[in-house]
């Protein structure tokens, strides 16, 4: 075999609340993912020695060498293999990125998903999915959704999924992705900040590295997320103490009822985010990108995970391109995509005939 190209897609938070930070430094955390149209492409092929190869989206920003996500994957998914030598030669891991880098969106995460899929399907492993999703989930908190895709509520660090009991009606999205990165680490730091100025500076969660959840990101049409999501990757950091006055994260019921009547007016009041606050604190352009989408008819919007790419849910495909059109008209973003959801997770591509 050749090589083995996966196709995989990014992910959104409809809903991600951060609970307190735990004694290990992560947060406990509660999310609704959904998987949407926007793909990056991952070819594994056999070679002498491990590397990896990107272009596209961003591609001067990933880290090469064994910090790219996907090359850890490919490490974790051999020392699973019940046959491990199968896996001893080295491989090359091409990716073309068209979901932006640091944007929220978990491109890195789900490059590594399509690494694991790949792998599998070249070294001929023959681990299931629930195989895969269980070494997916040592190797970073969001590859496990990318996995499986859909929508679904995570867990734990956002590793633990349960799909979602709603049915797969699709829903129209409009992203607007931002001149500009945020580092979730920062994002989480801020959040604390925040944190521990509306306790009066109690007990100290004021750490640089890493953050608790804030009550609930505004979202744009007031949608205060509290009860929220799991943040996919950033939840470990912050020197601050774990005994806080954060609440336990919960799953957001309002949210989960919208998405079993399929309405999508009922999903954009719903939607809520815990770490918006905290990236608006620190790219506060992107409240002009808020507000503008929700003046041009959106039905609800808020920031992806950590940010900084901003989601709007239209009514309907034509809406979405009215949408897409007059926001890149306004000039608050770098650029538009127009995405539905829940689409399935990393899939082989067949290979062309």
């Amino acid at each position: 075999m050749i090589g083995v190209t996966v196709r995989v897609p990014a992910k959104l938070n409809l809903q991600l609340a951060v609970g307190p930070r735990r004694a290990d430094g992560y947060h406990d955390l509660v999310t609704v993912f959904h998987a949407v149209s926007l793909f990056d492409e991952v070819t594994v092929a056999s070679a002498g020695q491990d590397g990896v190869e990107v272009s596209g989206e961003g591609a001067d920003r990933i880290p090469g060498g064994q910090d790219n996500l996907a090359l850890r994957a490919v490490a974790a998914l051999r020392s699973a293999m019940p046959d491990q030598e199968a896996g001893r030669a080295g491989v090359h891991v091409t990716i073309l990125k068209r979901i932006p880098v640091a944007a929220g969106l978990a491109g890195g995460s789900a490059d590594a998903a399509a690494a694991l899929v790949a792998c599998n399907e070249l070294w001929d492993a023959g681990l299931s999915q629930g195989q895969l999703v269980e070494v997916a989930a040592r190797v970073g908190s969001d590859v496990a959704f990318a996995l499986l895709g859909g929508t679904a509520v995570g867990r734990g660090r956002g590793e633990r999924l349960t799909p979602a009991l709603a049915p797969a009606t699709p829903y129209h999205w409009v992203l607007a992705f931002a001149d500009g990165y945020l580092s979730t680490p920062e994002v989480y730091a801020a959040l604390d900040r925040l944190r521990a100025a509306e306790d009066g500076g109690a007990k100290g969660a004021t750490g640089a590295k890493g953050a608790t959840g804030a009550k609930g990101a505004t979202g744009p049409k007031g949608a205060t997320g509290p009860k929220g999501a799991t943040g996919p990757k950033g939840s470990k950091g912050s020197t601050g103490s774990a005994r806080s006055g954060v609440a336990a994260p919960d799953l957001d019921a309002a949210l989960m009822s919208a998405l079993r009547s399929g309405e999508a007016k009922r999903v954009g009041r719903a939607l809520s985010n815990d770490l918006q606050q905290a990236a608006l604190s620190l790219f506060p352009p992107l409240r002009k990108t808020l507000a503008a989408g929700l003046e041009l008819g959106a039905l609800g919007a808020l920031v992806s995970g950590s940010g900084p790419t901003c989601v709007f849910l239209a009514a309907s495909a034509e809406r979405a391109l009215d949408l897409a059109v007059s926001l890149s008209g306004a000039g608050v973003c770098r650029s538009v995509a127009r995405v539905t959801g829940p689409v399935p997770g990393a899939a082989i591509v067949p290979a062309a005939k």
